[in-house]
C-alpha cells in the first residue's frame, strides 16, 4: 500500500503543475539567454523571457525538475523578466522553458532554451577547403577536428545565439576525429566568422573551448570595399589640395600687404634726428672750434657775407649724422660769434 500511495503522490504532483501548465491559452512568451547559450565555465549568463503586457509574474522552468526552478516579477514595462545565473557551473547546463501568469491565466510554455557550458576540454582546430577566400554566392567546407576524439562537433557562427550546426564526427585520415560542415552559399554580408566545438555523447551539455575564429572572405567583396576605399582617398586628398591652395593664397596676402605697407614717415624721422642733432652738434663744434685755426673761421664769415641776401643751402656736417637744412645765412653786421658756434659748409645757388 506504501509504495503504491507514494507513486499515486508522485504521479499527483508531477501531472498537477504540467496539467495547470499545459492548459493556460495564452500566447507563448519567447526565451532567450545573453550573452548567448554557449557559456564559459563559471562566467554569468542572462535568461530573458518575454510575454504579455498583462504579465504579473514569470516562471522558469528546467527540464527535469517538478519545481519552478525560478520566479521573477516583470520589468518595466511589464512584458519580460530576467534570470540570472551568476556562476555557469554543470549543474546549471539543461533545457529551460518560462510562461507566465496574467489575470486571464497561464501562457503556454515557451520553446526550449539549452544552456551548455564550455571550456571543459582543449579546444578543436578549425579550417576551410580549399581556402577561407570564397567567390560571391559560391560553396565552402569547414573543418572542425580533434586529437581527443570528440563524438560530436558543433559549428557556431558569430552573432547567432543557437548553434548552426551539429554532426557526428568522423574518423580522420591523419588519426582523431573530425566533422566536415559544408557552408554556402556566401554573400559579401554580414561577417562570415566561425568557431566549433566538440563534446562527448555522455556528456551532451560540456563542450570543449572554442576553436580559434575563423572568418571566411569573400572575394567579389573585396573588390568592393576597394572601389568604395578609392572615393574616399580622392576626397581625402582633394581637401588636402583645397588646404593648401587657400594657406598659399593667405601667405601671397600677406607679402603683398608687406610690401604695400605705408613706409616710415621720412619727416619723423628728420624731426627726431633733427632733435637730436644740437646735443651731437654741441659737442662735436666744441672740439672742431678748439682745432680749427682761427682765420678758417673769419674766411667762413667772409664768405658768408660776400653772399646775396638769400637763401642758401647749408650743409651741416657731423662725424654721426648729416643732416640737411635750409636758413637764412648770418648777417654781416653781427661781429660777434653765434651763440651756439656750428660749422657750415655753404652751397652758392646761381
Amino acid at each position: 500500500m506504501t509504495p503504491t500511495l507514494t507513486a499515486l503522490l508522485c504521479l499527483g504532483l508531477s501531472v498537477g503543475p504540467r496539467t495547470r501548465v499545459q492548459a493556460g491559452t495564452l500566447p507563448k512568451p519567447t526565451i532567450w539567454a545573453e550573452p548567448g547559450s554557449a557559456i564559459p565555465w563559471w562566467n554569468s549568463v542572462t535568461i530573458w523571457c518575454q510575454g504579455s503586457l498583462e504579465a504579473q509574474e514569470y516562471h522558469l522552468h528546467k527540464e527535469g525538475k517538478l519545481e519552478t526552478w525560478d520566479s521573477q516579477k516583470p520589468l518595466e514595462p511589464g512584458d519580460k523578466a530576467k534570470f540570472s545565473i551568476r556562476y555557469m557551473r554543470v549543474i546549471h547546463t539543461g533545457r529551460y522553458r518560462c510562461n507566465y501568469l496574467s489575470p486571464t491565466g497561464w501562457s503556454k510554455l515557451s520553446d526550449p532554451l539549452e544552456l551548455v557550458v564550455t571550456g571543459l576540454q582543449p579546444k578543436p582546430q578549425l579550417s576551410a577547403l580549399p581556402s577561407p577566400v570564397v567567390t560571391s554566392g559560391g560553396n565552402v567546407t569547414l573543418q572542425c577536428g580533434s586529437w581527443l576524439g570528440f563524438d560530436r562537433f558543433v559549428l557556431m557562427k558569430e552573432g547567432e545565439r543557437q548553434p548552426s550546426c551539429t554532426l557526428v564526427s568522423q574518423r580522420a585520415p591523419s588519426g582523431g576525429s573530425q566533422a566536415l560542415f559544408p557552408v554556402g552559399p556566401v554573400n559579401p554580408s554580414p561577417r562570415w566568422t566561425f568557431r566549433c566545438y566538440g563534446y562527448y555523447n555522455n556528456t551532451p551539455q560540456m563542450w570543449s573551448h572554442p576553436s580559434d575564429p575563423l572568418e571566411l572572405l569573400v572575394s567579389g567583396h573585396k573588390y568592393q570595399r576597394i572601389l568604395i576605399q578609392v572615393p574616399v582617398i580622392f576626397l581625402v586628398l582633394l581637401f588636402l589640395l583645397l588646404f593648401l591652395l587657400i594657406r598659399h593664397r593667405h601667405q601671397k596676402k600677406r607679402c603683398k600687404s608687406g610690401d604695400s605697407h605705408p613706409e616710415v614717415d621720412t619727416g619723423t624721422l628728420q624731426k627726431s634726428s633733427s632733435s637730436m642733432a644740437p646735443v651731437q652738434e654741441e659737442n662735436h663744434n666744441a672740439e672742431v672750434r678748439e682745432s680749427q685755426p682761427e682765420e678758417d673761421i673769419q674766411m667762413d664769415s667772409q664768405a658768408t657775407a660776400s653772399e646775396d641776401p638769400q637763401d642758401v643751402t647749408y650743409a651741416q656736417l657731423n662725424s654721426l649724422n648729416l643732416g640737411q637744412q635750409t636758413s637764412a645765412p648770418p648777417s654781416s653786421q653781427s661781429t660777434e660769434p653765434p651763440a651756439e658756434p656750428s660749422v657750415y659748409a655753404a652751397l652758392a645757388v646761381h
